[in-house]
């Protein structure tokens, strides 16, 4: 029986995806019993964290060999005689992998209990630790040093400062109380600071705040994939339409050696704004971040105003990256999406606006990467098969890395 529960889904969204997994067409490729298998193991998978905790290295600044040194001896410290090895990934030569380990199905309960928000829960269990802003609800009593339990409310029911809950929740582990009751609720409280330092964890993982922050960039596998098989190369000119917050930017700007340019968007100005703290972070210099609409970002003429932002004229990039904007399902852990099927299938004309600019602002035998962190036929595959038969000089290539 799994630790935890498969991921919640509202109801409509639950039966739009149960009908995309179980159309006749997978079926017929699979069976009807696989079919039904590899539905049921991708949302279990879903609600839990990946294996491993993947962070990239910062080639730009540092030696791969040189940060897993560091990096080993830190997490010892945090483990306190635990010993787990930091190990690099076969084929993607900047990327450091340290298991996670869990769930630990023996920790005792205690008493008095914390109640956080689904998003605080899925960094908990990412290895971070409860901050204020984070906590819904705590025991009557609560006074800092208290031992308690903490629970993830993953329907959102739960009412902020509420002395008890009896809905749906989801254990995360044991922590410590920085704080009192009263400390936490106050309007003159420390309204971000530490509330909760977690000790017994359900899953084991390394905290990487403020660790080695120019050298390392905690970022989700898939997500460093794609930067890889953009492959840039010094001196190209690339463009990352949907940047934010610049994880992916970074690592094309590390990958070109910091030569070349990276044009970084979002239409979000606070977003933008952490682009270029990342890419100053990283001293990676040929990152240009603007705050514009990504569907916006094609010229008919040349302008003199600002020769560098966007809008661009056609032909203007040697690779662009399009991980476009989507319903957010692939990410993990999840134990519960909230968003209703209209939100879900909202993206694809937003994401075909994108590509049809993408499309445009390519050279000729340039390379575009399409991805999403979603596992919706209708944003993926669909979306490719599209675009193939909407634009005949696109060629679909294999992903190789």
């Amino acid at each position: 029986m799994s630790f935890f529960p498969k991921i919640f889904f509202q109801r409509e969204v639950e039966e739009y995806l149960t009908k995309v997994f179980r159309n006749n067409e997978l079926i017929t490729a699979l069976g009807t019993q696989e079919a039904e298998s590899q539905y049921q193991s991708l949302l279990s998978h879903l609600s839990h964290p990946p294996a491993f905790s993947a962070v990239r290295v910062n080639t730009h600044l540092a030696s791969v060999k040189h940060v897993k040194k560091l990096l080993f001896e830190e997490i010892q410290k945090q483990f306190k005689g635990l010993c787990v090895p930091v190990l690099e990934h076969p084929k993607l030569q900047d990327i450091l992998l340290i298991p996670v380990i869990g769930p630990r199905r023996d920790l005792k309960k205690h008493a008095s209990e914390v109640i956080v928000g689904a998003q605080c829960g899925y960094a908990v269990l990412r290895g971070a630790h409860v901050y204020v802003p984070g906590i819904i609800s705590t025991s009557r009593f609560l006074k800092a040093g208290d031992l308690v339990s903490v629970y993830s409310d993953i329907e959102g029911k739960c009412k902020k400062g509420a002395k008890e809950f009896e809905g749906v929740k989801v254990f995360l582990g044991n922590g410590i109380s920085e704080l009192s009751r009263s400390e936490i609720f106050s309007s003159k409280g420390p309204l971000n600071g530490l509330g909760i330092r977690m000790v017994e964890p359900v899953y084991l993982s390394p905290s990487f705040d403020n660790v080695l922050p120019s050298q390392l960039f905690l970022q989700n596998l898939p997500s460093v994939v794609v930067s890889h098989i953009l492959n840039p190369q010094p001196g190209e000119r690339i463009l990352d339409m949907c940047a934010a917050p610049g994880g992916k930017t970074t690592h094309l700007a590390a990958l070109m050696h910091d030569q070349g340019e990276v044009i970084a968007m979002d239409k979000i100005a606070n977003k933008v704004k952490k682009i270029k703290q990342n890419a100053e972070l990283l001293q990676l210099n040929c990152i240009k971040a603007f705050c514009y609409d990504g569907t916006k970002a094609l010229s008919d003429e040349k302008r003199e105003d600002e020769p560098e932002g966007p809008p661009f004229l056609p032909e203007s990039f040697d690779r662009i990256l399009l991980d476009a904007p989507c319903s957010g399902m692939g990410q993990r852990p999840n134990m519960a999406y909230t968003s209703t099927l209209k939100e879900v299938t909202s993206y694809k004309p937003l994401q075909r606006k994108l590509f049809t600019v993408a499309v445009k602002l390519l050279k000729p035998g340039g390379i575009l990467v399409y991805s999403t962190c979603t596992i919706t036929l209708s944003e993926n595959e669909e979306q490719v098969a599209w675009a193939l038969k909407t634009f005949p000089c696109l060629q679909l290539q294999p992903q190789k890395r």
